[in-house]
């Protein structure tokens, strides 16, 4: 359910599908704008010039790209990966002659509206900038095309018999049998060996295009696109993820004892490290399908929202029709007519596309879209209203330039939709007749908070260590020949887990999570987990809520949506912090909302862990 980063180009498609790369109408040759001369300095109104060429050239590209990978990721083919790469690579040519040209007007006197744009190209990352080279730039597009196409076609097969990564993913998912979890584990992470020697050769080629236009490396040309140097953001994100972390701890060190329990302490160590196979996820990065494993107090009654999505008749459509209405429900227009024409609520019975959660504006003129293999469950209901998230912050950004059709940062547009589920409480579901009674004791509270840690807060560490392994792969500090072993060590550090069985450097784990091949930045998932629940507090502020955080929902405050659109409209325009600001009144992101909303869950798991080996070696 998490979706893509600080690009420049909107945050559209593939970057929250995730990464925006985009395919249609054929551009001439010579995209970029010309050159100026060393001697001329340019004007303001050369610059103005630039800029509003770059907005017409950078539409077109866009636009083609996006039409490109929307009919590659829902009919994936040899020909619609190949048209995708061309087109990208159509695309990738422009950028990068129009980011060195923007080098141009440094230090020249110019309106906000130009410097800003000025600034979102130089810092833009998706696509990946593309080499000089004509040959080098078109290998790379056909790598990310290549790389990404053998993920959404990845099946473990023995003999006649495959099984593709939804059929793996429900036995993790379900399964408590150790052995029969290992397997599945083992064979998604098998398909991931194939792009391994492809994912060493792009890393040189799009670090070639970074060092093109001035970074050092991909990474710090990433890390550049928060309205801060990138050595000031990497100790921005380790910031944030020292105030979680203690409560990471307290939440792993509860879990790991539960599933000793269960799988035996010769499997799950009561003071190591766990398997990473046993945590109800494929990539281990949320844990609620252990839930039934480490309930706090079993068989005390607590909600269970997919039983009753089900007991109510709901199917894809209504699903996603519920999730309109919370936004609607907020003072926000509904959504167009077209969305509902054109997306993709279910997988298709007659090719292979990419089910990986994801939302679109096309054309980059309220073409909304998702693409999703929607499940009729607890999760993806969340994942509806995620979604949706961002088709509204498209939805109020499309009139503005291209360059500003983005978050104010990556992790805003992640945390729009997010924030609002946290509204989704036992009172919401009430209203909205899904359940009968709302109960009201301390330990189904408790019960509630450890579902929702177990997503939430399990996820944490692992939002920020796959950027923290790419910064370190894009920089060179982890060299090919340590690729998994490097991923390893830093999964230990930071989420205390380790692989099933021994790991060697044929294998690629990295690769068998979506982001890595297809290059979708994913830090902005870590900051929006944090950013949700700071949105949160300020949208029940806005609405009027007083009592605990964990008990508020926003569904029906006009005044709630006032405060969410009047941010959602300002897209990129404005520095991140002045967004945030305009919604929260703080110009610093801040976990302190996280840890208020499971405050109850917090002292309880403090409770239940005193006297306990807590953390890992």
């Amino acid at each position: 359910m998490l979706r893509a980063l600080p690009s420049i180009l909107p945050l559209s498609a593939l970057a929250l599908a995730l990464a925006c790369t985009p395919g249609g109408p054929q551009p001439q040759k010579k995209e970029a704008p010309p050159e100026k001369t060393a001697e001329a300095k340019p004007s303001a109104d050369e610059a103005r010039a630039f800029v509003a060429d770059v907005d017409a050239k950078l539409r077109e590209l866009t636009v083609a790209a996006s039409k490109a990978e929307w009919e590659k990721s829902t009919n994936i083919t040899d020909a619609t990966e190949a048209a995708a790469a061309k087109a990208n690579e159509r695309l990738m040519e422009y950028m990068a002659g129009a980011m060195k040209q923007a080098a141009a007007f440094d230090g020249i006197d110019l309106d906000p509206a130009t410097a800003r744009q000025l600034h979102l190209l130089r810092v833009s990352a998706s696509p990946p900038p593309a080499p000089a080279d004509a040959a080098k730039r078109e290998e790379l597009a056909n790598l990310g095309a290549k790389m990404e196409g053998l993920y959404g076609k990845g099946k473990a097969c023995e003999g006649d018999v495959c099984r593709d990564l939804g059929q793996l993913e429900d036995v993790i998912n379900k399964s408590r049998n150790y052995d029969e979890l290992l397997k599945a584990w083992k064979d998604w992470h098998g398909i991931a060996r194939e792009i391994r020697p492809l994912y060493v050769r792009f890393v040189e080629l799009a670090n070639d295009g970074a060092r093109g236009i001035g970074y050092a490396d991909l990474g710090e040309l990433w890390r550049a696109g928060y309205d801060m140097t990138p050595a000031e953001f990497e100790a921005e994100s380790e910031r944030l993820w020292q105030q979680v972390k203690p409560l990471y701890e307290e939440l792993h060190c509860y879990a790991r004892g539960k599933l000793s329990e269960h799988y035996g302490a010769d499997k799950v160590p009561v003071d190591g490290l766990i398997p990473a196979h046993i945590l109800g996820n494929m990539w281990a990065q949320e844990w609620g399908n252990i839930y039934p494993l480490v309930a706090p107090y079993p068989g005390k009654t607590s909600i269970d929202v997919t039983a009753a999505l089900e007991k109510a008749g709901y199917d894809e459509l209504k699903l996603v029709r519920l999730g309109e209405s919370f936004f609607t429900s907020l003072g926000l227009d509904p959504l167009p007519a077209t969305f509902w024409e054109r997306s993709m609520f279910t997988k298709p019975a007659d090719r292979d596309v990419v089910c990986h959660a994801s939302a679109w504006d096309v054309d980059y003129n309220d073409d909304l879209r998702i693409k999703m293999c929607i499940k009729i469950d607890a999760e993806d209901m969340i994942t509806v209203h995620h979604e949706l998230g961002h088709n509204y912050y498209f939805h109020y950004y499309y009139k503005l330039p291209i360059l500003f059709q983005q978050g104010a940062h990556d992790g805003f547009h992640e945390a729009i939709g997010d924030a609002l589920a946290l509204s989704v409480t036992p009172a919401y579901l009430k209203q909205i007749g899904l359940i009968d009674q709302v109960a009201g004791d301390p330990e189904a509270l408790i019960n509630q908070q450890m579902r929702d840690a177990l997503d939430k807060i399990g996820f944490l560490p692992f939002g920020k260590l796959i950027d923290q392994w790419r910064w370190d792969v894009f920089s060179g500090k982890i060299t090919p020949d340590r690729y998994n072993a490097a991923w390893w060590e830093l999964r230990a550090k930071y989420q205390g887990l380790q692989p099933p069985e021994a790991r060697t450097e044929e294998d690629f784990d990295p690769g068998a999570k979506y982001h890595i091949p297809a290059n979708v930045p994913y830090t902005r998932y870590f900051l929006a987990r944090i950013l949700q629940f700071q949105f949160h507090r300020a949208l029940c502020k806005a609405a009027g809520h007083t009592g605990p955080l964990h008990e508020c929902s926003i569904y029906g405050s006009k005044e709630a949506g006032a405060r969410l659109q009047a941010m959602l409209e300002l897209g990129a325009s404005k520095p991140w912090p002045d967004a945030l600001e305009a919604l929260t009144g703080s110009r610093e992101m801040d976990a302190s909302a996280l840890i208020e909303y499971f405050e109850p869950l917090q002292a309880w798991l403090k409770e239940q862990n005193a006297g306990k080996t807590c953390g890992w070696k």
